[in-house]
């Protein structure tokens, strides 16, 4: 199912409920007496590892470069099958890094709810993407294949991270969104880098300004959450919505949350609006009333 919720003051909770039934996921809140966790920040703080090399590789010139992400996981949960979400920063694929200030805002928020959370850098094109030319493709799949490559580290490393490696989900901003979509709708899909063995596939993808490029939406593909503005000059409003559509024409679930008027990841502005649908939606998503308790 795709829905389309076009962003205006005081009616976007009732779209949301009216629809809610008609789809196998939905973006309502999960029920039950607070605090829930994976609902609810159930942890007042949260540890972060620094830094941990996560893969090995080289650049297209051949230099090596060794790919780090931050850990943030809850501090003193004894559980040790908790879901996990890889984010992705943005940057037009030429800068950027894991401590990008949304990024750490969101992987914080959702270690206070219980899960594991992975911000990751990934190898940067010295020109990125100003248009879709041949550098700017060259560089969107490195940032997939490392963030398949993240994916399958993290899936391989479960059990040091207490991370339930059947409930993993991808998430990102921009040049990041970008990525987490192509990691969604690419499965298994082989690509280079490490671990080749390891499925990459993510049960969930959400994106804020972004839209697939490179992969195209097959069945079995992960579900997705697009948030979008409508006035987005740097990802255009038409093209999360072809990636909405594409995706629906294959029978996946994807909402396209919309800002009416809006640019380009206008964070700041719907932080509460992105951290609650995204709660919903992993929470039905990854079936997280089934979770470790």
């Amino acid at each position: 199912m795709q829905l389309i919720v076009r962003r205006r003051s005081g009616w976007l909770a009732a779209v949301v409920v009216a629809v809610a039934t008609l789809s196998a996921g939905c973006l309502v809140p999960p029920p039950g007496p607070a605090p829930l966790r994976y609902r609810d920040a159930v942890f007042g703080q949260v540890t972060t590892t620094s830094n941990v090399a996560y893969a090995n590789v080289t650049t297209r010139q051949g230099d090596p470069v060794t790919l780090l992400a931050d850990i943030y996981r809850p501090t003193g949960d004894t559980a040790t099958a908790r879901p996990a979400v890889v984010w992705v920063h943005g940057g037009s694929f030429a800068f950027g890094s894991k401590t990008s200030p949304e990024i750490v805002d969101e992987a914080t928020t959702f270690a206070r709810k219980g899960y594991v959370s992975v911000s990751i850098n990934y190898r940067l094109s010295p020109t990125g993407c100003t248009m879709i030319d041949a550098e700017c493709v060259l560089a969107i799949g490195d940032a997939q294949a490392d963030a398949q490559t993240a994916v399958r580290w993290l899936r391989l490393n479960a059990a040091t991270y207490g991370v339930d490696a059947n409930r993993i989900a991808i998430a990102g901003t921009s040049a990041g969104a970008i990525t987490a979509l192509n990691v969604g709708y690419s499965g298994d899909s082989p690509s280079p880098g490490p671990y080749p063995g390891t499925s990459s596939r993510v049960r969930a993808a959400v994106s804020l300004s972004g839209a697939a490029i490179l992969a195209a939406p097959g069945p079995g593909d992960a579900p997705a959450l697009l948030f979008h503005g409508t006035s987005d000059t740097v990802v255009p409003y038409s093209w999360a919505q072809d990636t909405a559509d594409a995706a629906t024409e294959v029978g996946l679930v994807a909402y396209l949350i919309s800002w009416e008027g809006a640019g380009h990841v206008p964070y700041g502005e719907h932080r509460n609006e992105i951290l609650d649908l995204t709660t919903n939606f992993l929470y039905w998503m990854l079936d997280l009333a089934h979770a470790a308790p």
